[in-house]
């Protein structure tokens, strides 16, 4: 399907405004596809962020504020995140012994056994992605740093 197709529109301003449009419309069609994932295991795409950071630092703790640093959604309550997954016994949280104002955040055996059972879960629905190739995935992605005018630290 053409976005076109999907949002019945037929003419667009310029391509620019196509190329927007269809950026938005497929960044909402893979977050529901990601909720709908999510969601089977009482979870947000911004908590499996947090926990996905704080694997990636496993077993050291990271601050607050370097998990906000790290969010793919930057305007995440990330405060009021790492509290929903303290209640569900995912992190733990505990004073920063060089710094008393911040918050040292670790992931505990329940949120890695958590993420193990979700891995399969992920893969499976990135490998339905099958109808780009990898050399694809990889332009689509410089060019979306293109876009947001990234370098590739490559």
């Amino acid at each position: 399907m053409s976005i076109e197709t999907d949002i019945k529109q037929k003419k667009f301003r310029s391509p620019y405004q196509r190329m927007a449009l269809n950026l938005v419309y497929t960044s909402n069609w893979i977050q529901y596809q990601q909720m709908e994932i999510f969601r089977e295991f009482d979870m947000t795409s911004q908590q499996f962020n947090v926990l996905r950071i704080l694997r990636g630092q496993y077993p050291n703790p990271i601050k607050v504020s370097d998990i906000a640093d790290r969010m793919l959604d930057k305007n995440s309550n990330t405060s009021r995140l790492i509290d929903k997954l303290l209640l569900k016994k995912l992190v733990d949280r505990k004073s920063c012994p060089n710094d008393r104002r911040a918050v040292d955040v670790v992931i505990t055996e329940g949120g890695l056994a958590l993420l193990k059972a979700l891995d399969p879960e992920v893969e499976k629905w990135e490998e339905n992605m099958v109808g780009i190739t990898p050399e694809e995935a990889d332009m689509i992605s410089s060019l979306l740093d293109k876009l947001r005018n990234s370098k590739n630290n490559n």
